[in-house]
């Protein structure tokens, strides 16, 4: 049973009041005065707080200060007849939960109660009732879809419910989590039927190198200041989360999604959006910026020169500057270089989610604070919310520059480890494995024997790829339970998912 305080000078005139909300199955404790009231407080923590500002002794203000001492988080409601702003004001500073103005009648005092006692349990009841509703028509939908627009559409949908039944806690997250399952599954046979014919029959839909030449550089020719803002590792749903923060400084003019290529690695996607080629044309056209998997050096040092070269192909003369964030001290110096910027271009890559990610398989603190989906998400809210990021969003804003916000492909949560046999030159990505004589024996993986054939280069004549799909990820039969163990529920990328391969890219116009 709910438990009210209601503290009124003139309290023997609320007995109506008090009556209705004890046959609606409250308990209320009733005191004419502050100080009985703080009195209370301090004996007994109730759920709510009914306080009159004007009284006699102890005024309303100065016993919510109380109240705040005594119980921070026990909500308290004003009751007043006075409208003054000052007063609403002082109250509101208070951090009171809501405002009444006398005459109040019950239902809005029924309506406070909901609002601030049993809003939780009413959003997760309604959220559970319309996901129910909804969840025989998303599985028509996974059923049914044939085109990437449409699994574009399920992933958007998928994700929404994802967002609304974790901020519920509802009891229906793990039903979602087997449809989406269930939509990986589907979507994984779309890319292995597909994914070669987009190469080959000339027709392809909007994939890493095409972003500048069919995003970028129209709007560079119709004159738009651009920040090209790239977030290593950014899912779509990361995308959704940190969205209400950025809007207090843009708009959002486009939301979109484009597919990353295969592999979905930072050497393989970013570097084909920054030359606007496929990675066997990168090392083809400059084996100089290329690096090869078994090579020691990092694997994105020259997009910035990647950037020149695609600019150059399609005789584009604008100036551009090209950032790299990987810590907050740098961060807050871009911050304060842009201010400065007369170039229509600026592309800045940020790193810190491919950091936390990475940083989750290494550290068992970083395992239990990213425990799921949700945690991963509310991470990414937290460090853009505090980190010198959101300053930087903010300055691009008072420029008055567009941001085109996006990423080079995303992560998926992977749980179910496959075993796959490889030369000592196999790389060591979980998601996806290059090399000669690869041996994988599990359904649903997706073999390349002619890289080629999807833009890919061949380390060696005899090399092919193979990539997981779903949760899957590899390790290796001579210490499986070993990677099993340790690799298990992690975040990882380079394969076939819809988180991997389906993310943002959206077109942010300043306020």
């Amino acid at each position: 049973m709910s438990q009210i305080l209601w503290v009124d000078d003139e309290i023997e005139l609320l007995k109506p009041y008090i009556i209705f909300l004890q046959e609606k199955g409250y308990s209320v404790t009733t005191v004419n005065n502050g100080q009985d009231a703080l009195d209370e407080c301090a004996a007994h923590p109730f759920d709510i707080v009914f306080l009159d500002e004007q009284m006699p002794g102890l005024s309303g203000i100065e016993v919510l200060q109380e109240i705040k001492q005594l119980r921070p988080e026990m909500p308290v409601v004003m009751i007043t007849k006075s409208e003054e702003e000052r007063i609403m004001e002082k109250a509101i500073g208070q951090n009171i939960a809501d405002y009444l103005i006398k005459p109040v009648n019950p239902s809005q005092i029924l309506l406070c109660l909901k609002k601030h006692i049993h809003q939780r349990a009413i959003v997760a009841e309604e959220t559970n009732k319309t996901y129910r509703e909804e969840f025989g028509d998303i599985g028509y939908m996974i059923d049914t879809a044939s085109t990437l627009s449409e699994f574009m559409a399920i992933h958007r949908t998928l994700t929404r419910w994802d967002l609304q039944l974790s901020e519920a806690d509802s009891s229906m997250r793990e039903i979602l989590r087997q449809q989406k399952q269930q939509a990986e599954a589907a979507f994984s046979k779309f890319i292995i039927r597909q994914y070669e014919s987009w190469f080959t029959d000339g027709e392809r839909p909007l994939m890493s190198p095409d972003i500048f030449k069919r995003v970028l550089f129209p709007k560079l020719d119709n004159g738009e200041r651009l920040f090209f803002v790239v977030i290593d590792n950014f899912r779509y749903d990361q995308w959704k989360t940190i969205q209400p923060l950025i809007s207090e400084f843009f708009t959002v003019e486009d939301e979109n999604m484009y597919t990353s290529i295969l592999p979905t690695a930072t050497q393989y996607a970013r570097n084909a959006i920054f030359s606007g080629l496929m990675p066997a044309q990168i090392r083809e056209m400059w084996p100089d910026l290329w690096v090869e998997e078994e090579d020691e050096e990092g694997k994105n040092l020259n997009e910035k020169d990647l950037i020149q070269t695609q600019l150059d192909r399609f005789r584009k003369r604008y100036d551009f500057a090209y950032y790299k964030i990987n810590e907050s001290e740098f961060c807050e110096r871009v911050t304060r270089q842009i201010k400065g910027t007369q170039a229509p271009l600026n592309v800045i890559v940020i790193n810190f989610i491919d950091m936390l990610s990475h940083s989750r398989t290494d550290s068992k603190m970083m395992r239990e604070l990213m425990a799921d989906e949700a945690a991963y998400r509310s991470l990414t809210l937290s460090w853009f919310r505090h980190s010198p990021t959101l300053a930087l969003f903010r300055r691009i804003a008072e420029m008055g520059y567009k941001i085109v916000l996006t990423t080079d492909h995303g992560t998926i949560r992977t749980d179910n480890p496959i075993a796959i046999i490889g030369d000592r030159n196999t790389n060591t990505n979980l998601r996806y494995k290059v090399g000669k004589a690869l041996k994988c024996t599990a359904r649903n993986t997706y073999t390349v024997t002619r890289p080629a054939a999807i833009g890919l280069p061949s380390p060696n004549v005899s090399s092919s790829y193979v990539f997981a799909s779903g949760r899957d990820f590899f390790a290796y039969p001579n210490n499986f339970n070993y990677y099993a163990q340790f690799y298990r529920d992690t975040f990882q990328h380079g394969g076939i998912s819809m988180d991997e391969m389906l993310i943002p890219l959206v077109t942010l116009a300043p306020k």
